[in-house]
């Protein structure tokens, strides 16, 4: 979102050969701020996980077709998608992303806790009742389709759960970029005695003077009543945690005033 964002000589956008996202699914409208501005520039788009450095990548050539995927396994992974009970999911059907292969890291340092709920057998059977391989089991939920090509849904425990729905605070955030009145925004859930969650919605402005009402028409007129945010809330900047990514958890915590605990780093 930065780089899009920043001035760039204009001797430098022509030259750049590629450029590439590591960590969640990248915005649609920031991947197209990023197109434009750089029109030679191959796009990689890639999915990864601390635990395991990098899970899946989306080959250029597949962009046009797919912009909102994040691709197949990279080299030497298997990427699972299963349910709760650890069966294989149906092509289109949700489940949690389990990655298994030789870049699993081998836990969380001094974490024994953190590091039994993550780290895991896979629940690949491997043949004549062999040890089965540690798997990370990312939290992450996904879904395949009939191709094979990952796309990203949400974070299990991200997930907002209100009036009785389960939502995903990227396809608000998503919806939300769309508008292109910001450039930055986040999703939360918060207590709410009737609702469950309400959503709340911080956006820092695109540019000055910011048009409240405007983005929250445009909400209106493209989410579901139950997915639209209850409260927006407007701020000069969001805060990251130390791998740069919206500190959700703490943003969270400050509106309930719950305290915020430790958490794993990921990518």
């Amino acid at each position: 979102m930065q780089l899009a964002r920043a001035t760039w000589p204009s001797a430098a956008c022509p030259t750049l050969r590629y450029f590439a996202n590591t960590g969640g699914r990248l915005p649609l409208p920031v991947l197209q701020q990023l197109r434009t501005l750089f029109p030679q520039a191959l796009p990689y788009l890639m999915y990864g996980l601390t635990e395991a450095f990098r899970s899946t990548f989306l080959d250029p050539s597949e962009v046009d077709r797919r912009p909102d995927s994040i691709g197949k396994a990279v080299p030497n992974a298997r990427i699972l998608v299963v349910r709760k009970d650890g069966s294989p999911c149906e092509p289109d059907e949700t489940g949690e992303l389990v990655h298994v292969g030789a870049c699993v890291t081998l836990g969380y340092w001094n974490d024994a806790d953190r590091t039994a709920q993550h780290y895991r057998p896979s629940p690949e059977v491997k043949p004549g009742g062999a040890a089965r391989d540690i798997a990370v089991w990312s939290g992450d939920l996904v879904r395949r389709d009939s191709e094979g090509f990952l796309y990203f849904v949400a974070r299990n425990d991200a997930q907002i759960k209100s009036s009785g729905y389960r939502v995903s605070p990227e396809e608000i955030e998503e919806t939300v970029h769309g508008s292109g009145l910001v450039a930055e925004a986040v999703a939360l859930g918060v207590p709410d005695d009737e609702l469950g969650e309400a959503i709340v919605l911080l956006v820092v402005p695109a540019a000055e003077p910011f048009d409240t009402e405007a983005l929250q028409t445009w909400c209106a007129q493209r989410l579901p009543r139950y997915m639209v945010p209850q409260r927006l809330i407007v701020r000069p900047e969001i805060p990251r945690n130390p791998n740069g990514k919206f500190d959700r958890t703490a943003l969270r915590a400050a509106f309930t005033g719950t305290q915020v605990e430790p958490e794993a780093r990921r990518s």
